[in-house]
């Protein structure tokens, strides 16, 4: 084979991928708005006007295999598709949340990218809630007493008590999913073909899997032990 026709070889074969690439980013998309209409929950009472769903821990997914930007587009598609279809929230909504999901999106695939392992994961993960718990309570406190019309002092009054503790649940509970589904969509993907198998790919043993379905099933545990006790069953 003639280094021209290894090129063209390679051209088509990237092609090809890129092609892959956009219709499972799609799909991904597709089904974190699925969920977000199908799956939306009051958490806390103090705030029943901001529900708990899951797109974030599917938009994850899609940035751990394809990073932080892929990401971040998946975020911005799937917040805009909410707008124009079933949130109520607006304009003001949208950019609050697509705020609120890429910051916990892109860092957390932003340092998979850099360290694919479960610690990588892991420590993305929890600077992603953290900033977007910073970053969501320094919204609320400026923007709900405009959109709400209510007085600052009562939203700041509610920040420690209720939008502190919502969010850290929020990141938690859809970090805790993404990394308990992440492994096994990565692997279906690629026994199908869809995408390249990592040349430099980590090796994952079936304790270090096991361990890490352990801990995401107990992180789960403990948020939806903490939502319980929010609202009152015990």
């Amino acid at each position: 084979m003639t280094k021209s026709e290894q090129q063209t070889q390679t051209n088509r074969l990237n092609s090809s991928y890129r092609t892959k690439q956009m219709v499972i980013l799609a799909l991904i998309a597709a089904i974190a708005y699925a969920v977000t209409f199908v799956c939306r929950l009051p958490i806390i009472p103090a705030i029943g006007f901001v529900d708990l769903e899951f797109k974030s821990a599917v938009i994850l997914i899609g940035g751990f295999i394809f990073g932080p930007m892929s990401g971040f587009i998946m975020t911005v598609v799937v917040c805009l598709l909410e707008m124009i279809t079933f949130s109520s929230t607006g304009v003001i909504g949208c950019i609050m949340n697509i705020l609120a999901t890429a910051c916990i999106v892109v860092p957390a695939s932003f340092v998979y990218k850099k360290k694919s392992s479960p610690l990588g994961a892991t420590v993305g993960l929890a600077a992603g809630v953290l900033l977007m718990t910073v970053a969501m309570v320094l919204w609320n406190y400026i923007v709900t007493p405009i959109y709400m019309g209510v007085p600052r002092e009562a939203v700041e009054a509610l920040l420690l008590p209720a939008f502190v503790p919502f969010n850290l649940l929020k990141g938690a509970l859809n970090g805790a999913a993404a990394m308990l589904l992440y492994k096994f969509v990565l692997a279906a993907l690629e026994k199908s073909n869809l995408i390249p198998k990592k040349e430099n790919k980590e090796k994952n043993s079936i304790g270090s899997i096991i361990g890490v379905v352990i801990v995401s099933l107990m992180v789960l545990l403990t948020c939806v032990l903490i939502i319980l006790a929010f609202n009152g069953v015990f």
